[in-house]
């Protein structure tokens, strides 16, 4: 992913055909390391591409592909004769909160 960022930086900037070195060098400017390997397999895989080109058909490759939802809302409402469960719930509720205060553990942030 670093010599993705590195790649694309440079094409940001104005660089179309961003060569190793010139990955190599946006990576040393931050104190990385470039991996040979993986970095010959990139600018091999990417040579001659346009970066434009191959941003606007990724994004439309993600957007055929199922993100998120699906996992049904908690429900605010009691189950049907659940009312008397919802009192019990509040005192135990109050009891866990006074388990995980501070006076509980014998110490405090700024102790």
């Amino acid at each position: 992913m670093k010599h993705l960022a590195a790649y694309l930086l440079l094409g940001l900037g104005g660089n179309t055909s961003p060569s190793a070195s010139d990955v190599k060098e946006v990576l040393a400017s931050v104190g990385i390391d470039a991996d040979e390997e993986r970095l010959d397999q990139l600018i091999s895989t990417l040579k001659g591409k346009d970066l434009q080109e191959l941003i606007s058909e990724g994004s439309s490759k993600l957007a055929s592909v199922p993100s998120g939802g699906g996992g049904g809302a908690a429900s605010s409402t009691p189950a049907a004769g659940g009312g008397a469960t919802t009192e019990e719930e509040k005192p135990a509720e109050k009891e866990e909160e006074k388990e995980e205060s501070d006076e509980d553990m014998g110490f405090g942030l700024f102790d």
